[in-house]
């Protein structure tokens, strides 16, 4: 008998049997999403509440924007909007993860007991692989990009986005696995929105299946992205702002889920568990045969 695929994270060993909302809570002045709505750590707090009570099963923590054109922020401020909120954070018995690329930042999370480093660069900064091969427990997201924020999106990739992305995300995972690092604490990302046109974009959802081949749970961020405001452009060309393309994420996570992805990072977590929930209601019937 087959077991239930899980995540293992340094606290937690996260059920991968059913899809599992990660719920984003930015505690940046600039995020492309929210315009800075939760930089204040009682905003913060107040919105992770809201999101596991809409029932977010992970919280996934950013103190710095990775928006086209961000600019980088200071070690030292990374880690002052961090510890505004992570010992109440850690407090509640949730998965948390840290949307970070900083060796020294992760080395901080992580001793205090973080779960999860989600990084955009996938371990390629210094010391990133090393912090996270000598914390024996926690779970990684390796992501893929083409450049860096700061210009992706001025240069974006050229070729076949699912074969490029694919062969990197097999590298990285070899060279984590090759250090020890268990695959069951790894998922994979295939970078929405980072460095890819929104045709390549669209073209990783549309061939989603081709990451399985990894054997690794996918992770799926399409959550407000500016390729989904491009197909809901209107007559002039203009895309509806981050917070008004809410139906469009949820169906983006929908086909992300049915194609496969094991976890969807978004804003919007009580619309896409209702969505989920619909969709597991679907799936249970088909299994019962019509009965």
């Amino acid at each position: 008998m087959s077991h239930p695929p899980i995540w293992q994270t340094t606290r937690h060993a996260i059920s991968l049997a059913q899809p599992v909302v990660m719920g984003i809570v930015n505690v940046t002045p600039d995020s492309f999403s929210d315009g800075g709505r939760h930089n204040q750590p009682h905003a913060a707090l107040a919105h992770a509440e809201r999101l596991v009570k809409e029932g977010a099963a992970i919280l996934d923590i950013g103190a710095e924007s990775t928006r086209p054109g961000a600019p980088r922020v200071p070690l030292d401020e990374e880690l002052r909007r961090l510890d505004s909120v992570l010992p109440e954070l850690l407090r509640w018995q949730v998965p948390i993860s840290i949307d970070t690329y900083k060796a020294e930042v992760m080395r901080h999370v992580l001793d205090l007991g973080v779960d999860i480093v989600n990084d955009i660069w996938a371990l390629r900064q210094p010391g990133a692989e090393a912090v996270v091969t000598q914390h024996d427990r926690c779970g990684v997201c390796l992501m893929h990009m083409h450049g860096e924020p700061a210009t992706m999106q001025q240069t974006p990739m050229a070729g076949h986005a699912v074969a490029t992305s694919l062969a990197f995300l097999h590298e990285r995972v070899q060279a984590l696995t090759a250090q020890g690092v268990a695959p069951a604490r790894i998922t994979i990302d295939p970078g929405v929105g980072f460095g890819k046109t929104v045709a390549q974009n669209f073209a990783t959802l549309a061939h989603q299946q081709a990451y399985a081949t990894l054997g690794l749970p996918l992770l799926a961020g399409w959550s407000r992205k500016s390729s989904l405001g491009a197909v809901l452009a209107d007559d002039s060309g203009t895309p509806p702002a981050p917070d008004q393309r809410v139906a469009a994420s949820v169906a983006a996570a929908l086909v992300a889920v049915q194609r496969g992805a094991a976890i969807v990072r978004v804003h919007d977590v009580a619309a896409t568990v209702q969505a989920l929930r619909v969709w597991q209601a679907v799936q249970a019937a088909a299994d019962d045969g019509g009965a």
